[in-house]
This record gives structure tokens, C-alpha cells and sequence, in this order.
């Protein structure tokens, strides 16, 4: 067949080799698959580090009257978390992804700027080191929001919020420079024959996050120069006592902060899209509906950043303009539900580690979806605003919703990356730990917030309510750690020492180009660029 002819070619194209070898090929190397495993080691690091901060939370809030973290430590602990899981995880993270698989699926030899894209990686780096010197001269105690005037010189004195803003900032170039590098090759890179119509859901996906993060993210970086001017020059921009307005960072880092939602789980719609029709035997149900969704959710994600702003002081008339656009944008998200159960259903399901992650999300995003649209009422959220409801609505949207779909990810790509397949035995173990990890660490949260209890508390008296469910959900959070280590056992085990079974050029029998090269594929991922005849080249191709 093609392109079993096409992949022997690849073994034997004489191509010439790398300049460099070792390490210094790693640090050199502008090839989107090396600078895609940097990106997602680099994360992977950076999630553990979070992960850590997130165990010392919960260690101290699992009794009343705990001493384990003091005021600021507990502060420090909560704002690092979530400033990496956000920026230094969820986000790049799936640009990893991005960087490996889509000149893979698009029949492309590479990125189309790759030193740009070499770049967009060490600004990343760069930006995690900033950040996490703020450790060293000070660590920030605002929370991920970094609200004014809690983020002003006047309230948090030390270098370390200027450490914060600058790191975030060298990460906001970081996100631009590689969306914009995702977007030209999407657009120009296709293989012969490859429409817009025949890319992968992934790809639209990814196509779609990198609008959301060129025309978002630079709200964000705008703030975050506004603000440290304000720190380091002495200008008033947020200054209240100066007559400034409060609300002014709220409006610039939510209009950024919504899209942000979006652009850390559309990427995970594209690989739950990707795994659930390969397992189900089946073509994904609803092609166009789903791909039509995403940029329905990206456009619509600019008109919902206010319900964040509920007790904020806002006009009613405004307030109810949110309520209704927030209740809007569920609609394109349900419709990428029902296309997946029905890609589920009537197939012959394969339950292997991805396929597992990828129905799971199912069920943890659509509670998560659920509790969103309680909060989405104006009523509702006025009550349950800085509760432990909001924590739990963002851990399962959020948090357990990408991390579901990128581990669905690494079990259904890793072997395109490494050539060998993770233990499905561990993947297993793997899965049903993390998921009742999950469930048991946030599910209770739902139930302490609708008892009163605040976010961002590092202390609570004695309660028979609150101890019992802090206690269910501290468990639940080491069960996700013993989870993660069974994940990094696997990983070792199966690919860095080399003891996974073989993985062949196809073992999941997919229909998408990057199946169609070599496990792992050569430097220039096709000898000869395919030419595309429908969105199924490995199934359909055949007959052409």
C-alpha cells in the first residue's frame, strides 16, 4: 500500500545528519519534535512543582487548627500554584503537543519559522526561572489573579511581585510568538490536497487557541507592564489611593482570563476528538459541527469574561448581558459532547489507557460544565463567590479536565514519540488511582462551599462539616500523587529504560498522517509529502 511504501522510503531517505550531537544538539535544535519534547518536560516539571505547592495546601487545611504552613507560607503556596499550573503547565503544555503532532498531521516537514518556535521554547524556560525566583527574594501572596491594590508596592513591598510580573510577561511573549508560528503553518504547510475541511479536529483546535492567545494574551502582558511601571517608576495607573479604579486590572485580566479558560481546554477537546473514533473503530460523529463549535467557543469566549465580575459593583443591566452570553457559550460545548457519545456510540469500543482518559473527561468536564452553569447565574454566583464551590467548578473544568486529556495525549501519542508503547497494566492502575483521586479531592468542595466555607483560607476552627470533607479531600489529593508516580514509574520504565513493547509505525490502526511515518519519525517527518484526498488519508487514500 502507499504508505507502507512511503514509510520504508523514510527509513533509507538519505537526509544529511545533525550538526550537533549530545545535549548541544538538544540546546541547537530548531526540529519541531525535539523543541515539542522540550516543551513537554519542561511543563511536566514545572506540574510537579505545582503539584508539591498543591499536597502542602491540602496537608494543611486535612485538620481544623492546623500548623503546618503559616499565613504566608500558605499564601505563597496557593498563588505559585496556581501561576504554574496556569501558565507554566495547562498552557504550554498542549503547545508541546501542538509543536510535535501538527506538522505531523498536516503533512509538513516542519514548523513554518522553526528558530522562532526555538525561541518561543526558551522564553518559556526563561520565564518559569523568573518566576520562581520570586521564591528567593520574596514570594507573592495575591493569588493567581494578582487583584490591585493587593499586587501594589504599598501592599506586597518586595521584588518578588516584580519577579511575577516580568516572568509573566517573558511567558506572554513565549505564548504569542509560537501561536502566531502555529497559525502560518496551519494556513500555509498543509500537505496537497489537505482543506480545511480534511485537517484533523486537533488541528482546528489548536488553530483556534492560537487566535484566542494572539488576541488575548497581550490584555494580560499590557496589565502586567502597567502595573510593574506603577511598582518600579512610580506611575498611578492602579494606584486607588491615588483615584484610580480597582476595577481597572479586573477588566484587562479577565478579558484575558476568560479566553485563557478556553485556550487551556480546546486544545484537550482536540485529543479527546482524536482518541474516541480510533478506539471506537468508527469516524468521529459530527466532523464539521465539532470543528464549527471550537471557533464558535473561541469567538464567544471575548463575551463572558464579566461573570467573574458578578460582586464586583456591576450595573445590572450588564450583569444580565453575562448571564445570558455565559449561558450561550454552553451550547457549543454540549454539542461537542453529544458528537462524542455519539462517536461512542454503537462502536467497538477498545478500552486501552487513552481511551480510558478520554471517556473519563467526559464525565468529570460535564459535572464541572454543570456546576459553571449555576455559577453563570447571577443569584447563584453572588452567593457562592469566593466559596469552595468556585474552587471545585475550576479544578474539574480546568485543572482534572486537561489533565484528563493530556494524559489520554502522552498514552495515545508516546508511542509515535518514543517508538515504544507505555505498560497498558500501569496505565491502568494509573487511570482508576487518578480518578478517584479526583473525585475524592474535589467533588467534596462542591459541598464545602455550599456550607460557607471561603476560599483562600489557610486556617479554619473546629467543624464537624468542614474537618470531615477537608479530610476526604486532603486523601483524595495524595491518592492523585501515588497516581503520578505510577505515571512516572510507567514512563521510565517503558521508554526511558526501554522495556515497552515495540510500538510499530500504527499500533492504534489510526487513519491520520502522523501515523503514516516512522516510530519516531525521521528529522524531516516525510521522505515525500503525501497528497491528502480525505480527512481519513490511512483508511481512504488506499483506494487513490
Amino acid at each position: 500500500m502507499e504508505w507502507t511504501r512511503m514509510a520504508t522510503l523514510e527509513r533509507t531517505f538519505p537526509f544529511p545528519r545533525a550538526r550537533y550531537t549530545g545535549i548541544l544538539e538538544w540546546i541547537t535544535t530548531t526540529d519541531h519534535k525535539k523543541i515539542g519534547v522540550l516543551y513537554l518536560v519542561t511543563t511536566f516539571f514545572f506540574f510537579l512543582a505545582g503539584g508539591l505547592l498543591a499536597l502542602g495546601i491540602r496537608t494543611q487545611l486535612a485538620t481544623p487548627d492546623n500548623t503546618f504552613l503559616n499565613a504566608q507560607q500558605y499564601n505563597a503556596a496557593f498563588t505559585m500554584h496556581g501561576l504554574t499550573m496556569v501558565f507554566l503547565f495547562v498552557v504550554p503544555v498542549w503547545t508541546g503537543f501542538a509543536n510535535y503532532i501538527v506538522p505531523l498531521q498536516l503533512g509538513a516537514r516542519d514548523m513554518a519559522f522553526p528558530r522562532l518556535n526555538a525561541l518561543s521554547y526558551w522564553l518559556l524556560l526563561a520565564g518559569g526561572i523568573i518566576l520562581y525566583s520570586a521564591f528567593i527574594v520574596g514570594p507573592p501572596m495575591t493569588g493567581w489573579t494578582m487583584y490591585v491594590p493587593l499586587s501594589t508596592r504599598e501592599f506586597m513591598p518586595g521584588n518578588g511581585m516584580d519577579l511575577v510580573i516580568l516572568g509573566l510577561t517573558v511567558l506572554g511573549f513565549s505564548s504569542i510568538f509560537g501561536a502566531l508560528n502555529m497559525i502560518v503553518t496551519i494556513f500555509s504547510l498543509r500537505a496537497p490536497g489537505m482543506t480545511f475541511m480534511r485537517i484533523t479536529l486537533f488541528c482546528w483546535s489548536v488553530l483556534v487557541t492560537s487566535f484566542l492567545l494572539v488576541l488575548a494574551m497581550p490584555f494580560l502582558t499590557v496589565a502586567g507592564v502597567l502595573l510593574l511601571f506603577d511598582r518600579m517608576a512610580g506611575t498611578n495607573f492602579f494606584a486607588v489611593g491615588q483615584g484610580a479604579d480597582p476595577l481597572l486590572w479586573q477588566y484587562l485580566f479577565w478579558f484575558f482570563g476568560h479566553p485563557e479558560v478556553y485556550i487551556m481546554i480546546l486544545p484537550g477537546f482536540g485529543v479527546i476528538s482524536e482518541v474516541l473514533p480510533v478506539f471506537s473503530r468508527k469516524p468521529i460523529f459530527g466532523y464539521r459541527m465539532i470543528a464549527y463549535s471550537s471557533a464558535a467557543i473561541g469567538f464567544l469566549s471575548f463575551g463572558v469574561f464579566v461573570h467573574h465580575m458578578f460582586v464586583a459593583g456591576i450595573d445590572p443591566a450588564l450583569q444580565i448581558f453575562f448571564m445570558a452570553s455565559t449561558m450561550l457559550i454552553a451550547v457549543p460545548t454540549g454539542v461537542k459532547i453529544f458528537s462524542w457519545l455519539g462517536t461512542l456510540w454503537g462502536g467497538a469500543l477498545r478500552f486501552r489507557t487513552a481511551m480510558l482518559f478520554a471517556m473519563a473527561f467526559i464525565v468529570v468536564f460535564t459535572i464541572g460544565g454543570i456546576s459553571g452553569v449555576f455559577l453563570g447565574s447571577v443569584p447563584v454566583d453572588v452567593q457562592l463567590s469566593d466559596t469552595y464551590f468556585v474552587v471545585a467548578h475550576i479544578h474539574y473544568v480546568l485543572v482534572q479536565g486537561a489533565l484528563f486529556c493530556a494524559f489520554a495525549a502522552f498514552y495515545y501519542w508516546m508511542p509515535k514519540m518514543s517508538g515504544r508503547l507505555l505498560s497498558e497494566q500501569l496505565g491502568r492502575i494509573h487511570f482508576f488511582l487518578f480518578f478517584i483521586g479526583v473525585n475524592l479531592a474535589f467533588f467534596p468542595m462542591h459541598q464545602l462551599g455550599l456550607d460557607g466555607m471561603p476560599r483562600r483560607t489557610f486556617h479554619y476552627p473546629q467543624s464537624p462539616e468542614w474537618a470531615s470533607l477537608n479530610l476526604v479531600s486532603t486523601i483524595g489529593a495524595y491518592i492523585i500523587g501515588i497516581s503520578i508516580a505510577v505515571f512516572l514509574f510507567n514512563f521510565f520504565h517503558s521508554i526511558v529504560l526501554g522495556h515497552g513493547r515495540p510500538a510499530g509505525d500504527d499500533p492504534w490502526e489510526a487513519d491520520t498522517l502522523e501515523w503514516a511515518t516512522t516510530s519516531p519519525p525521521q528529522p524531516y517527518n516525510f521522505a515525500r509529502i503525501p497528497v491528502v484526498h480525505s480527512a481519513r488519508p490511512l483508511k481512504e487514500d488506499v483506494a487513490h
